[in-house]
């Protein structure tokens, strides 16, 4: 069975140190006092040679994407997995938010202008982002399509002469107020009869500036506090075709393709996600239930505790074991399907929910104090049954698989 390697450990003991000296010292100006995350995590990036690593993976991208279908095909496997769902992890046990900054940033508005992108607009706009020299988001949501983002899409991008000009309005848009380049997709208005939930997808990039681009401040939230999210509006929003990627409405993948490959990706390192944070709330919760004592025993003796503590182990085990599996798959060159990158998602988000909320309990009145962190952590893994799809449309995804298969 697949397990961490003695590399892989040595990369988590850095990692952890990293986030003890670099991470928890700003936790309450990230949490309570607005302090964008995007220093924080270019501090990272230094520190581990990320930012050379991004820089490489880019050349790579870009001379395959030079060569076309005269490329040879990429190695199986291609790497390990780990080393990225590591950081994810790691990060996630202290400020999950950071993860979802990164994460939109580097992988979502970076990832499809190198997938969908020409070379030029691969070298104009993706190398920045995979660097953190600029932030990126990836507007797709709206205020009436949120699980329905393609069908529902009210967006519009409409032609004129050379150009298209775009109206409409996006929100929950991870690093929106901060963005300096957002990946946005817009249904064609092309005048045709096509019903308008058939209409093409077309997606574009922006920069931030733009007339008729404006970038609201960031909304107040539940949770995720270290992630920035806003709204983006668009009125009469004028682009040349050099903006939309591809240079094509017909681009290898299309617009549609394109997001649900992403939905693939970001449900699968949901559950990444997930293990950080029950992995940190069963550390505390376990810790705490050591040193409390009720009528001069440690509650850690109780059975009521113990059972409590006991599904949380399961639920890590179980939600580790998912992680792993996905490691194992990927060195295999195997990537999940739609339905069961749904079902990682569906799995994982609910269990972290599950175990912050017994971790508050174990902790009693502490757990809904920020102090223990255990309720800033149950806040953050609620988002995770909401965003890359609710548990609804997981479900949705996963039957319909079952049924067709």
């Amino acid at each position: 069975m697949y397990q961490w390697s003695e590399e892989h450990q040595a990369i988590i003991d850095v990692m952890r140190r990293f986030v003890d000296d670099e991470i928890r010292p700003h936790l309450d100006d990230l949490e309570h006092h607005g302090l964008p995350p995007y220093e924080v995590l270019r501090t990272m990036y230094q520190t581990f040679g990320l930012r050379a690593m991004a820089q490489e993976n880019f050349q790579r991208q870009l001379e395959r994407k030079r060569l076309g279908d005269e490329a040879p095909a990429p190695k199986r496997g291609g790497g390990d997995p780990a080393l990225t769902l590591i950081p994810t992890i790691e990060l996630c046990r202290v400020s999950p938010g950071l993860v979802t900054s990164l994460g939109v940033s580097t992988g979502l508005a970076a990832g499809t202008i190198n997938k969908l992108g020409t070379p030029a607009q691969m070298e104009r706009w993706a190398l920045d982002l995979m660097t953190l020299d600029k932030i990126g988001a990836w507007a797709i949501t709206e205020p009436d399509s949120g699980s329905d983002a393609l069908g529902g899409m009210r967006t519009s991008a409409r032609r004129d002469g050379d150009e298209y000009v775009l109206n409409g309005q996006k929100t929950w848009i991870t690093n929106g107020p901060y963005a300096d380049t957002i990946v946005l997709y817009a249904k064609l208005d092309d005048g045709s009869d096509t019903p308008w939930r058939d209409r093409k997808v077309l997606t574009f990039v922006l920069d931030t500036g733009m007339g008729g681009l404006e970038q609201a401040k960031p909304m107040r939230k539940m949770g995720q506090h270290a992630s920035p999210t806003g709204e983006v509006f668009l009125s009469d929003v004028r682009v040349g075709r050099d903006r939309l990627l591809g240079e094509t409405e017909e681009p290898r993948g299309g617009g549609r393709q394109s997001a649900k490959d992403n939905f693939v990706a970001e449900r699968a390192g949901v559950a990444a996600m997930a293990l950080g944070i029950i992995e940190e709330c069963c550390r505390l919760a376990v810790a705490y239930a050591k040193e409390r004592k009720l009528w001069g025993t440690p509650i850690g003796e109780y059975q009521l505790v113990q059972l409590m503590l006991a599904n949380m182990e399961v639920a890590r085990l179980n939600v580790r074991n998912m992680v792993f599996a996905h490691v194992e798959r990927s060195l295999d060159g195997v990537t999940p399907s739609f339905a069961e990158a749904s079902a990682m998602k569906l799995y994982a988000a609910q269990a972290a929910c599950q175990v912050a909320d017994d971790a508050i309990q174990i902790f009693g009145g502490n757990g809904y104090i920020a102090e223990y962190r255990v309720e800033q952590l149950s806040r953050d893994a609620r988002v995770l049954r909401i965003y890359a799809g609710t548990d609804e449309m997981q479900v949705i995804a996963i039957a319909k698989d079952l049924i067709r298969s």
